[in-house]
């Protein structure tokens, strides 16, 4: 984890409790499901689909996307458009903790996170 955060495991709680409540049911998961990944100073969140012409194979697809800016202490929100870049989620551009971003992706008031 590159992450360098006071508590990761407040992070990890956050995130885990995310994907205990918005996981799909385990008999469609072979269908499609929710995971997510650290990648530097940032959390993404991305679905897991299989490949449309090929089954057998699983994609991931970003879906929103929360980067620490450490100087603010606090975290930036992104949402991944249909163009295939990161934008900025306007309504709240930043968020004090993860769990004021996890529930922007649950609420998804704008249909921004799950179309």
């Amino acid at each position: 984890m590159a992450l360098e955060f006071e508590n990761e495991i407040e992070i990890i709680e956050v995130m885990e409790g995310y994907l205990i409540n918005s996981r799909p049911p385990e008999e469609v998961r072979n269908q499609v499901d929710i995971n997510y990944k650290i990648e530097s100073q940032s959390i993404i969140i991305f679905e897991i689909r299989p490949v449309w012409d090929n089954p057998s194979e699983k994609m991931e697809y970003n879906v929103a996307k929360a980067t620490f800016v450490k100087t603010e202490n606090k975290w930036k929100v992104y949402w991944f458009k249909s163009d295939m870049k990161w934008h900025t989620y306007k309504p709240n551009e930043k968020v004090n903790n993860l769990k004021e971003f996890v529930k922007i992706i649950e609420e998804d008031k704008y249909n921004c996170f799950r179309g």
